[in-house]
């Protein structure tokens, strides 16, 4: 009985978000500011902490610094796509943020809001995390080599981190692969 209750619990995986879900999501999120928290977590594999910190300073084209994230390093580079980083300039600017202001200035809870609300919408039970999962996944099955998943869009110290995030892989998607592979 005491061999049961003290047992450590198994990994625990995850339900892996398909990219239809995600952009749906997004696209059906009208607020930008709200569009653009979504689009820097799914896109740039951000955590949401890190999108509440960010400010217009931080921003160099599509290179964002994170200063002071998880790892407990000084600074942590994000890569997001151009037309993120278009739409994130643009917000700036019509919102006339200065530049140690930050971009999105609200709490954690009200952005955790924000994404439970928007994955309801769709009819999905979505958190925050659920989205950098999603950036992860979908690079690593689009075939971005497991090490630019790890180091670069999740910013992740070992691969075995990045590994419990990919979830498992089905049977279909596994025939799938062979068959570009060798097919």
């Amino acid at each position: 009985m005491l061999k049961k209750f003290y047992r450590s619990p198994g990994l625990t995986r995850w339900a892996i978000l398909e990219k239809e879900v995600v952009d749906e999501v997004i696209f059906r999120t009208i607020k930008p500011r709200n569009r653009l928290m979504l689009e820097l977590m799914a896109r740039g594999g951000m955590r949401i902490s890190e999108v509440l910190q960010l400010t217009p300073s931080d921003i160099e084209d599509r290179k964002l610094t994170l200063r002071s994230p998880k790892s407990g390093k000084e600074r942590e580079i994000v890569f997001i796509p151009q037309k993120v980083a278009d739409r994130l300039k643009e917000y700036i600017n019509a919102k006339g943020i200065g530049s140690d202001r930050r971009i999105f200035p609200i709490s954690y809870t009200a952005a955790r809001r924000v994404v439970n609300k928007a994955g309801k919408v769709v009819g999905i039970h979505l958190r925050p995390h659920d989205l950098r999962r999603h950036a992860a996944t979908y690079a690593s099955r689009s075939g971005v080599p497991i090490e630019i998943v790890s180091k670069v869009i999740l910013r992740h110290a070992n691969l075995s981190t990045t590994q419990r995030y990919l979830g498992t892989v089905s049977d279909v998607e596994a025939m799938r692969w062979i068959d570009n592979l060798y097919g």
